[in-house]
C-alpha cells in the first residue's frame, strides 16, 4: 500500500472516448465499466449472511500494481478482448468513496462479460488489501 491519501476518480466518458479512438475499437461492439464503492454493509454480511449489526464507516485499501498489471495482461489473452483500462484507489477511503474502475471493450457481449468477472474476480481475491473500518 502506498500512502494514504485516496485519488481523484478518472472520467470514464474520457476513458471511453480514448478507447473508442483506438485502431482497435472498430472491432469492439460493447464496452462495460464496474464501478467498485465503498459499503456500509460488511463484506460478511452480503458475502455470507453473517450480520452482527456492525455497519462499515470507511475502508484502508492497497493494491499491488505489478499483480493488477500481470491480471490485465491475462485478460488481453481472452477471446475477443481489445480494451481494458484500470483505476484503484489507495489510502483510507471513506463510505461511497470509489474503489476501482475497470473498463473492458470486446468482439461481443458473453466475451466482455466473462472478462469483466475475470479481472474484476482476480483483482479482488488476489491483487487488493482491504480491511474494512467497523
Amino acid at each position: 500500500m502506498n500512502d494514504n491519501k485516496k485519488k481523484e476518480s478518472p472520467s470514464i466518458d474520457k476513458w471511453l472516448k480514448e478507447a473508442k479512438a483506438d485502431p482497435n475499437a472498430i472491432k469492439s461492439g460493447m464496452f462495460l465499466v464496474h464501478n467498485g464503492t465503498v459499503r456500509v454493509t460488511p463484506k460478511v454480511q452480503v458475502r455470507e449472511g453473517i450480520d452482527d449489526g456492525s455497519v462499515v464507516t470507511g475502508m484502508e485499501f492497497g493494491y499491488d500494481a505489478e499483480k493488477v498489471d500481470a491480471a490485465v495482461a491475462e485478460t488481453y489473452k481472452m477471446d475477443g478482448i481489445f480494451h481494458v483500462r484500470t483505476w484503484l484507489n489507495e489510502g483510507t477511503l471513506d463510505v461511497g468513496d470509489d474503489i476501482m474502475y475497470v473498463l473492458i471493450g470486446g468482439d461481443i457481449r458473453p466475451h466482455v462479460i466473462d472478462a469483466l468477472q475475470f479481472l474484476v474476480g482476480k483483482i479482488k481475491n488476489e491483487c487488493v488489501m482491504e480491511i474494512e473500518k467497523k
